[in-house]
């Protein structure tokens, strides 16, 4: 039984098996139709959601599966004080497969610890978010027919931005990939992820603070939110918030083979403007995300489709 609480759970040759499954079932989808048919999965999710557990929803219900589940810890038995362990043992009698969300760091993999059904780590704190880091790998391979040999530039909230710590641990491990890390100080990339995964990999990278700076040398442009939920005041939260704002003018700078990603949700950092621009590329990159959830259910229930 495996579970996946990193990107790192994956080789780079089972995440390519993964992405090419996941290819397989965009251009067939009525092949994987009944996959699933008798199959549970429950979304444990004890903080709001709406992409990662309706894509994981979604994603079941396309193979022919059933869901079950919650969608904030006031709904669960958490509200009672239960344990994770407890309710993934609880879980684990109900169901064939756990996606689990949960604001501490650390607690899916508390879960898979105590469980007897694979967990899919759905998000945990500002620590990792593996879906969305395949969602990501699917999404810019299916654009630049690629993994390697591109400069990613990363925009926004680097310090408690899951997704960002995730998509870099998975893509050092590409030949020629150059990081361009934007941020106001106050949320640059943690020191120890600097140091123990770009350093360590001499990985190339540079810090800039205007994203103007960044534009002209970018394949990937990764945008992200500056998090409220992350800060413990309000004033920090107001003061960030609109630090960066993506609009026509600054798309003026990119090249004309440049992607804008985001992780969504998006709040004022990415102006409704640039949505018309075909290198923008986020909702597209929603879509990805269930095909890479299909495909991530499969092989974690070890299920092939002829």
């Amino acid at each position: 039984m495996r579970h996946l609480m990193s990107p790192l759970d994956f080789s780079v040759e089972e995440l390519e098996k993964l992405l090419d499954l996941a290819q397989d079932i965009e251009a067939n989808r009525e092949k994987y139709a009944h996959a699933c048919a008798g199959k549970k999965l429950a979304t444990l999710f004890y903080e709001p959601s709406t992409r990662t557990r309706l894509s994981h929803e979604a994603a079941m219900l396309n193979l022919g599966g059933s869901v079950l589940g919650f969608s904030s810890a006031d709904s669960s038995s958490a509200s009672k004080g239960e344990s994770v362990s407890d309710t993934i043992r609880t879980v684990s009698c109900y169901a064939d497969i756990c996606a689990m969300r949960h604001p501490k760091e650390g607690a899916p993999m508390v879960a898979c610890q105590h469980s007897s059904i694979p967990v899919i780590n759905a998000g945990d704190g500002g620590h990792q978010h593996p879906t969305q880091t395949l969602t990501d790998l699917l999404t810019i391979r299916s654009l630049k027919g690629r993994l390697n040999n591109m400069t990613i530039g990363l925009c926004g909230d680097l310090k408690f931005g899951r997704t960002v710590h995730s998509l870099i641990n998975a893509l050092v491990r590409y030949e020629g990939i150059r990081f361009v890390l934007i941020s106001p100080e106050e949320l640059r990339l943690p020191e120890y992820i600097r140091h123990d995964v770009l350093d360590k990999n001499q990985i190339p990278y540079e810090e800039v603070v205007r994203l103007e700076d960044a534009m002209p040398s970018l394949d990937i442009l990764y945008m992200t939110r500056v998090q409220k939920e992350r800060f413990f005041n309000e004033e920090d939260y107001v003061r960030m918030k609109d630090f960066y704002i993506l609009d026509k003018e600054k798309m003026k700078l990119a090249p004309e083979d440049m992607y804008v990603l985001h992780p969504l949700p998006r709040v004022n950092e990415i102006s409704v403007e640039v949505d018309s621009d075909p290198r923008a590329a986020y909702f597209r990159q929603v879509q990805y995300g269930v095909y890479v959830r299909m495909a991530l259910i499969l092989t974690l229930l070890d299920i092939h489709v002829d």
